[in-house]
């Protein structure tokens, strides 16, 4: 064999040897890119999972509580429902049915207190309505304006006359409280915003007064 086809066999094996360990690396990269890529995937499908499956657990119990009594709720029974103009006295405090303005209290998150007859009208379609006073810690607050817009039938505001730190009050039923953190006052949420017991159920919320 001449020198010269020596050489090119030798630069010839040096190149092969050389695409072959490319072509390797090339194939240890991929193997590393897809399965890092799957980790990842698989990560996320289970972190996802995880969290819908809370937020389902959560939601059940939710509705499993609403079905149940809530203990410290107040009832009260054969409430008028006049459309009136002048101006009425509740005995409670923000009132919890009766007498009220003709037109509602659309539902929403209020940072002043709003009509109480309209809020009243707003109770009759369905509502939820959340008061607190203005002495609440701003991160109860917090928590409360994303419960209300979280639901469409919840409308909150501050009262300066109550004398509980928050009250949940549907028509004919009131639930005081002492803190945002109280797990009844989402069943309240969840028994009682858009509620068939409602003596208009199904009314808007919204198309009113903002306040």
């Amino acid at each position: 064999m001449s020198n010269a086809k020596k050489l090119r066999n030798e630069r010839q094996a040096i190149l092969s040897g050389i695409r072959a360990r490319q072509k390797a690396k090339e194939r240890r990269t991929k193997t590393f890119l897809y399965g890092g890529f799957g980790l990842v995937l698989a990560a996320i499908i289970t972190a996802v999972a995880i969290v819908l499956t809370g937020a389902v657990q959560e939601r059940n119990a939710l509705a499993e509580a609403a079905k149940q009594p809530i203990e410290g709720v107040s009832t009260y029974d054969n409430l008028s429902r006049n459309h009136v103009q002048e101006a009425v006295q509740y005995p409670q405090e923000p009132g919890v049915g009766g007498d009220h303005s003709a037109r509602w209290v659309n539902c929403a998150v209020y940072t002043a207190p709003v009509n109480e007859q309209g809020a009243v009208h707003s109770l009759e379609h369905g509502a939820v309505w959340i008061t607190y006073t203005p002495a609440l810690p701003q991160e109860q607050i917090n928590a409360l304006t994303e419960l209300a817009k979280d639901n469409q039938y919840v409308l909150l505001s501050p009262d300066d006359n109550q004398t509980d730190p928050i009250t949940a009050t549907a028509w004919g039923q009131q639930l005081p409280l002492q803190n945002a953190d109280d797990p009844r006052i989402r069943a309240f949420v969840a028994k009682n915003a858009k509620s068939p017991d409602a003596p208009e159920p199904n009314a808007p919320c919204t198309g009113g007064t903002d306040g």
